[in-house]
């Protein structure tokens, strides 16, 4: 029997609540760019992916247009995804530092993969409403996932999204009292950790690079395991031997 956030993907996957999310996914399916012309496009709101064990979260913004949106499976086929995976695989939670479609063999361990929006937007920008229509997916998924002890957010938007979600459920009193930055642990429960997010923008400019975003995962790990990294969530960090493929 699958587990219930598994189960939970395939409604994600079959959401219509957004018409100018999916009226903009299925035409970017259509038309593709010349480098995928022989791909067929997944075109549909994108799941979520990884361990239904996981003890780490990661939510991202939203599908790129010829990423997720073309391999089906979040942060694939993008270079968003080349250094999310190169992290991920660097600090023991993938079985690979790469992922370019969803039969390519990646297994995540003690992490799952989710985003503020399922559906990639024009420009990509999801609106205020359509990230409040798909809010309801991760408010779910955090449920779901039972063992959860940290939560890393890649961006300022997922981060605002993030505690929004803990706003309504009372478990915060105010978000102006958290600052977003990169590599910032807030002693929440579970422990949230913000990122910058591994976008183009970032990491073509140095804002962000390989060595940024192995400390993030770092960091988690340092929740998960206490011993392997900084004396605790928002203390001085210790590098734990990693290594980046």
């Amino acid at each position: 029997m699958s587990h219930p956030i598994v189960v939970l993907q395939n409604e994600i996957t079959d959401c219509e609540k957004c018409e100018r999310l999916r009226t903009y996914c299925a035409g970017v399916a259509r038309e593709k760019r010349r480098a995928y012309r022989d791909w067929d496009y997944w075109g549909k709101p994108v799941p979520s992916f990884g361990d239904p064990k996981a003890r780490m979260l990661i939510l991202g913004l939203a599908p790129a247009a010829h990423g997720a949106n073309r391999t089906g499976r979040m942060f694939t086929g993008d270079r968003s995804g080349d250094y999310l995976f190169r992290a991920l695989h660097a600090a023991g939670f993938a079985s690979q530092p790469g992922s370019s479609a969803r039969a390519d063999g990646l297994v995540l361990k003690d992490a799952w993969i989710t985003a503020s929006a399922h559906c990639a937007p024009p420009d990509n920008k999801p609106l205020p409403t359509e990230l409040r229509a798909c809010r309801g997916y991760l408010e779910r998924e955090l449920e779901l996932l039972k063992d959860l002890k940290v939560v890393v957010v890649l961006g300022k938007l997922a981060f605002d999204v993030y505690l929004s979600v803990l706003a309504e459920r009372g478990a915060i009193k105010s978000r102006s009292a958290f600052t977003f930055g990169h590599n910032v642990a807030h002693p929440l429960d579970p422990v949230l950790i913000s990122s910058y997010h591994p976008s183009q923008q970032n990491t073509s400019t140095g804002r962000l690079t390989d060595r940024m975003l192995l400390d993030v995962f770092e960091r988690a790990t340092s929740v998960l395991s206490p011993g392997t990294g900084s004396k605790d969530p928002a203390g001085t960090k210790t590098r734990r031997k990693s290594r980046l493929v």
